[in-house]
């Protein structure tokens, strides 16, 4: 579903779900649940997605201005079989799915972005030729060969590339070849964050990340989602994926210092295929355990994180926390079908399409 309008009023949600009126970006919402839940989110173009325990919803600011929302709703983890429940078995999951729901809410943001534009614009011949052939299964194939391209870069970048390093620096290190694979990789990781965040697109991206972070660091302790209370918040978090990544780079190191492989293409390909174990450990240490406890170990734990965050996140400017507050409202909702979250004040201009 989407709502296409100057956002300025407030959402009222009834039993079903259904959406009345616009988002109150100033209000926000009754935040006192009686079982914690622990939002997160992700930065996109123009706008922020937002995740809950129902659904997840984006919101997104086109060019002319308007904001227009979506949500979908999230499979029902409750029916999932035991053995996913299991501990880094769950984190495996839980990574799959943030990737899929990431790759997939990006491409929307970037179609909502531009959208007034494209519609505009008249299609070059290859585009045409494209939309002529592939038709409304355009836009999946084009995500999915993206979201190929990507994880194969980064796999290429950020495991492969620090293992050829290593292996090239075996004579000389010895036994140390795991420690100095992982301080490799840790270094190739930073460099690339810095690189990109010179571009100014990139910088927007970061500013919609801070303000993510800002919008839920209010809402955790729990003060009303006003734009003042959510910009005195810091655009650091715990639980953000720059964190998650680079607790999975320790582990790496740490689980490389102990599996030793003298073969070089067994090296490369065990780099690969413990991945998943890498990742299903580092949920468990950066999400399940640090993500909900604040104390001395935790901090130390988390802080190269949030160091690196620093790079990963800008201050956001009012427009972008108002993206973030209204995704984030629209998740708690989600959460919460039977609460009012206020009257609704200014009825918004909407306009329904398929979900996500």
């Amino acid at each position: 579903m989407s709502i296409n309008g100057n956002i300025n009023g407030s959402i009222i949600r009834n039993v079903n779900g259904n959406i009345n009126g616009s988002i109150n970006t100033t209000k926000g919402i009754e935040n006192k649940p009686e079982e914690p839940v622990f939002y997160g989110g992700q930065a996109l173009i123009e706008g922020v997605m937002m995740r809950g325990k129902a659904s997840y919803a984006l919101a997104v600011r086109r060019t002319n201005g308007e904001i227009e929302i979506h949500e979908q709703t999230l499979p029902n983890n409750t029916k999932r079989p035991i053995i996913l429940k299991l501990p880094i078995i769950r984190g495996v999951m839980a990574f799959g799915s943030s990737m899929k729901v990431g790759f997939k809410t990006l491409a929307k943001s970037a179609d909502i972005a531009m959208q007034d534009e494209t519609e505009t614009a008249e299609p070059s011949r290859f585009e045409a030729f494209l939309i002529r052939t592939f038709g409304d299964k355009l836009n999946n194939i084009l995500m999915t060969l993206s979201m190929i391209v990507a994880v194969v870069f980064a796999l290429g970048l950020f495991m492969l590339l620090p293992t050829w390093i290593g292996t090239l620096l075996s004579p000389i290190i010895g036994p140390w070849i795991g420690v100095v694979e992982g301080l490799v990789r840790i270094l190739i990781f930073v460099l690339y964050i810095f690189i990109i965040s010179r571009a100014k697109d990139i910088q927007r991206v970061f500013g919609y990340h801070g303000a993510e972070h800002k919008a839920i660091n209010c809402y955790e302790q729990g003060l009303p989602l006003t734009t003042e209370n959510i910009q005195a918040c810091s655009r650091l978090h715990k639980r953000c994926g720059t964190s998650f990544l680079m607790v999975v780079m320790v582990i790496s190191m740490i689980l490389f210092m102990i599996i030793r492989i003298d073969n070089v293409w067994l090296r490369f390909g065990s780099r690969i295929l413990l991945l998943p174990l890498i990742a299903g450990l580092a949920y468990e240490v950066s999400v399940k355990w640090a993500g909900k406890r604040d104390n001395f170990i935790v901090r130390a734990i988390t802080k190269p994180g949030m160091a690196l965050q620093r790079m990963t996140t800008g201050e956001p400017d009012d427009a972008q926390i108002e993206i973030a507050v209204t995704a984030l409202n629209l998740a708690i909702a989600a959460d919460n079908p039977e609460t009012v979250i206020a009257e609704t004040t200014s009825p918004a201009n909407t306009e329904s399409d398929p979900a996500l």
